[in-house]
């Protein structure tokens, strides 16, 4: 691919130059439901462009070449170009648009990138499934940041419904400043004990045995070039309340 002036690059990270290998691809899927059918041209393309892209200058950004070192080049977006609208068969049930779902999600997920272009995609599903009107799927290479921060870049971007002006919010408790303090200095010393006989028998136990095969760790040949299956799973508020009080989990 041949590029125009390259003063001015931003070096790529390490973990960017891992994640773009010719060997591996690795990418962060992100789902948005809507409860509302959702129209492609008012919609989609006013988020991407007033919204989405100004967020981070990667977005905006291939990755390039330069006497062996990797490096970040602005590039002039086209938005229609990172757009996709799948079809699928016309009348079906829910329930069978949540399979096709799963499946185009399981593709998705190992395919590889346009070059010379950004390396992150839209894919809007305009049929029904059993939780939303329509779905907007983002896909990320990993190369932009791990799913925790690109997670926090699109929620970024929601405003409330009530209120389109004010940016999302999520309840919180509200602690004083003194149980704030007292509860930190506790946790953080239970956190740092637990966390160190942890590492300890850890240690001692991979030294001791061989690792448990697993769906990761497997004794087949070539399971990386196999195909691969998304599957979703839905927790309401009070399961994920009940995991955190089970944890321990303060924050």
């Amino acid at each position: 691919m041949e590029v125009g002036n390259l003063e001015g690059l931003e070096p790529v990270s390490p973990n960017g130059q891992y994640f773009s290998s010719d060997v591996i691809t690795l990418s962060v899927l992100a789902v948005l439901e809507f409860e509302i059918p959702i129209d492609i041209e008012s919609q989609t393309m006013s988020l991407l462009k007033n919204v989405f892209l100004p967020i981070s200058p990667r977005f905006s950004s291939i990755m390039v070449e330069n006497d062996g070192k990797k490096e970040w080049k602005r590039v002039e977006v086209k938005l229609e170009d990172h757009v996709n609208i799948p079809i699928f068969p016309s009348n079906l049930s829910p329930e069978s648009y949540d399979e096709y779902l799963e499946e185009y999600l399981s593709k998705l997920s190992t395919e590889r990138y346009p070059q010379g272009k950004p390396l992150w995609e839209v894919h809007v599903i305009k049929y029904p499934t059993s939780n939303a009107a329509g779905n907007i799927i983002f896909k990320f290479h990993h190369a932009l940041g791990d799913g925790y921060s690109l997670m926090g870049a699109l929620i970024s971007t929601l405003q409330r419904a009530d209120n389109p002006s004010l940016p999302l919010t999520f309840p919180s408790r509200q602690l004083s400043e003194s149980k704030k303090r007292e509860n930190f200095f506790v946790t953080k010393i239970f956190s740092s004990a637990c966390n160190t006989i942890s590492d300890i028998w850890w240690g001692i136990s991979k030294t001791l045995k061989e690792d448990d095969l697993t769906p990761i760790k497997s004794s087949n040949d070539a399971i990386e070039f196999r195909p691969s299956t998304i599957a979703t799973m839905t927790f309401s508020l009070d399961q994920l309340k009940s995991i955190k009080n089970k944890l321990g989990v303060v924050r």
